[in-house]
């Protein structure tokens, strides 16, 4: 179902002001030379994979460019990042966001739909496990909650109801007022992307339940260890 990928990680946005990609952007611009994802990662505090995540993000958006690492001697060459281009202006994504909610909503098996367009964007934006690498119920939380991050949800994980339980506090939607207005099917994404990431990992871990709202600023999500898959 793409017709809902722009509502999750919408790489042409403008910067999210306060975000961790206005924070990146906020560095290359600072910086007196181009930066590697490395050095932004180191910088930031951030995963590498979520600090290239989003520099290539900038760099389709056009507030970055990227370039190869001039070399003489052997060897491939650092990619390396820097900012361009003058502040973006104002953009109607929320409205978009609002006009296809609406259009999922009136689907006949909306739920499902929601779900599946959630799942495939949580399997694309995981840090995958290597071949040879087994991922345990503690490493697959790590992973979901710097996708969460970058995402912008500003999660906090800490012990559920039971031992096999986790508990993923969000202190931060990123589409909050189109999803005040359509729960249903924008946490159903949200559940959705949770599931299908940690699915990605095949690890002994499942996202059971999302619990929107349970105050003005606040979901909680809910996971379970589950038997080793």
């Amino acid at each position: 179902m793409t017709v809902m990928t722009t509502m999750l990680v919408d790489s042409t946005a403008p910067v999210p002001a306060g975000g961790r990609r206005e924070e990146v952007l906020g560095l290359l611009r600072s910086s007196d030379r181009p930066l590697s994802a490395a050095e932004v990662a180191e910088a930031t505090g951030l995963h590498l994979n979520t600090a290239r995540f989003h520099l290539d993000a900038l760099v389709e958006d056009r507030l970055a460019e990227r370039t190869a690492e001039p070399r003489d001697v052997p060897g491939r060459p650092r990619i390396l990042y820097s900012a361009q281009g003058p502040q973006p202006g104002p953009r109607s994504y929320a409205l978009l966001a609002e006009m296809l909610t609406g259009l999922v909503s009136s689907l006949k098996d909306s739920e499902a739909a929601a779900r599946e367009a959630g799942r495939a964007w949580g399997q694309h934006l995981v840090e995958r496990a290597a071949p040879s690498e087994q991922i345990d119920a503690e490493e697959a939380v790590a992973r979901l909650s710097r996708v969460l991050d970058a995402i912008g949800f500003q999660p906090e994980t800490g012990p559920g109801k039971t031992k096999r339980d986790t508990e993923v506090r969000l202190h931060h939607c990123p589409f909050r007022e189109v999803a005040q207005r359509h729960t249903d099917v924008v946490c159903t994404i949200h559940l959705g992307l949770m599931q299908g990431a940690l699915d990605a990992l095949h690890a002994p871990v499942e996202a059971t339940a999302l619990e929107p709202f349970v105050r003005p600023n606040l979901c909680v999500a809910r996971l379970r260890t589950t038997a080793t898959r």
